[in-house]
């Protein structure tokens, strides 16, 4: 989007007084502009010059809101004095949402690249973490997952076999296949480690060698407490963040 619409749209989102300081409805203004998509995420906003006049309003307050999303983590500084809107994606640990969900709700297009999907007799891991024995067959769904066609993670979905007869069925999501199948999952334990990243990892979410990847192993139980789903999510360090929210 041009810088034109870009302030055009910055300019209604601030029109009115709501009684906030100038630099705060700046803030805000920006803010939904991320949301509504009309900056996204990489993209360059317009200069503290561009700002200022396109906006009428002074160069100090536009430094002010600026400094605060790039605290806030909405922006990043880069070289050249440009200022993009951050390609970090933030996960809340609170909720138990999916890949899909988590991309909608910030404003991205998720997608997946399927690796592999098969059925097969379960490892030890997976025979533990899904509580069956070893004659049981499982579906075993590895895909690479994007926002915006950036990728972002690398899932291994493990599930008894009864709950997937046919893989082939599963589409881009697979917590909308299971809420189809009446077996959407209604709890989860999570843990979360970091690990380096493999060169087959690094190749298929075009990372640099030094990055490293927040590894999230999930088991998801449906009401009546059957284990549906054991996942192991790889994250792209550089630009996943987790989020937990605490009180007191």
């Amino acid at each position: 989007m041009s810088d034109q619409a870009t302030l055009d749209f910055l300019a209604r989102a601030m029109a009115g007084d709501s009684g906030e300081p100038l630099y705060r409805r700046l803030e805000e203004a920006i803010k939904q502009a991320i949301n509504a998509s009309t900056l996204r995420r990489g993209a360059v906003i317009p200069s503290e010059r561009d700002l200022s006049e396109g906006l009428s309003i002074s160069r100090v307050t536009v430094r002010k809101a600026i400094e605060g999303l790039v605290a806030d983590g909405l922006l990043d500084r880069r070289q050249g004095a440009k200022t993009v809107v951050s390609s970090r994606v933030e996960k809340s640990l609170a909720t138990m949402t999916s890949f899909s969900e988590d991309m909608r709700s910030r404003g991205l297009e998720p997608g997946c690249t399927w690796i592999s999907r098969e059925i097969s007799r379960p490892s030890p891991a997976e025979m533990m973490a899904l509580g069956i024995p070893a004659g049981e067959k499982i579906v075993r769904l590895r895909r690479l997952r994007t926002a915006n066609d950036t990728p972002i993670a690398i899932e291994t979905a493990s599930l008894p076999a009864r709950f997937v007869p046919d893989p082939e069925a599963i589409g881009a999501s697979l917590y909308e296949y299971l809420a189809a199948h009446g077996a959407l999952p209604v709890r989860a334990l999570q843990r979360m480690q970091a690990k380096p990243a493999s060169e087959e990892e690094r190749r298929l979410l075009a990372t640099p060698e030094d990055t490293s990847l927040l590894v999230m192993e999930r088991r998801c139980f449906l009401a009546d407490g059957q284990i549906v789903e054991f996942t192991q999510t790889k994250y792209r360090g550089d630009v996943y963040d987790f989020v937990i929210e605490l009180m007191r």
